[in-house]
């Protein structure tokens, strides 16, 4: 086993021609398992070719939703400054409709902040940035074991034969490819989250009237009585004899 050369560009050579899109598996590298060393350089060039495309992934998803979020961002920081000058230019005399127009530019400033939210774009590039670095963390870490492993091996292994060598490099690789399975199912996991909680609850809340319901769908009252008691109804007074 040795350790293969990184590319310049730092992305792989059999994805590097093709398009951006989804994530999608990849067909796992089958060969003859007579080179035990080959094949395991193989399978790691394999991975970490796996693991920088994924990390490019990220950072291309990144770019787009920063310019679009800085974007609104900066469009809602100008409508609320001119939102708040204008009627005062109004109240100096320079301009005569500026409370309204004021109004129109203030409902500018709501509609950049309610985009950046409903399209989640500033917490999107953010998810985006964080997966990332992990990734990258974690292939720092693969090439760090998987230069031990070499190392172990040139220096020759003082314990176990060579199927239990290889036996362990597979576990690295495969601890690896599980590491960063779960880094992108958390990701996913926070964006679902984040999808159906964002203007669903808004909704439903103002589908709903305020205050607590009873059974029948009436308010209940504002002092409730205990279990297994009945209203008392208000005494009325007895009616007067005749006179």
């Amino acid at each position: 086993m040795s350790q293969p050369e990184m590319q310049p560009e730092g992305l792989p050579r059999e994805q590097s021609g093709r398009h951006r899109g989804d994530l999608r598996g990849r067909t796992f590298p089958l060969g003859d398992w007579g080179e035990p060393a080959e094949r395991l350089d193989e399978l790691y060039r394999w991975v970490e070719n796996g693991a920088l495309y994924l990390v490019d992934w990220y950072l291309a998803d990144r770019a787009w939703k920063r310019r679009w979020a800085r974007a609104l961002r900066i469009g809602a920081a100008l409508c609320a400054v001119a939102g708040a000058a204008l009627p005062l230019l109004q109240l100096t005399g320079i301009v005569r409709t500026g409370s309204a127009w004021g109004f129109l530019v203030l409902l500018g400033a709501v509609a950049c902040v309610a985009c950046d939210r409903f399209f989640g774009l500033t917490s999107g590039w953010m998810r985006a940035v964080a997966t990332a670095q992990a990734v990258q963390r974690r292939l720092e870490a693969l090439q760090f074991d998987w230069a031990s492993e070499c190392v172990r091996e040139v220096l020759g292994p003082t314990e176990g034969t060579a199927s239990e060598a290889a036996e362990r490099c597979l576990s690295v690789l495969r601890r690896f490819s599980e590491d960063v399975s779960e880094l992108v199912r958390a990701e996913t996991a926070d964006w679902m989250i984040e999808f159906r909680a964002g203007p669903t609850p808004l909704v439903t809340q103002s589908l709903v009237s305020w205050g607590p319901h009873g059974k029948d769908g009436g308010p209940l009252p504002r002092f409730p009585l205990p279990p297994g008691t009945r209203p008392n109804m208000p005494r009325q007074r007895p009616p007067e004899p005749p006179r």
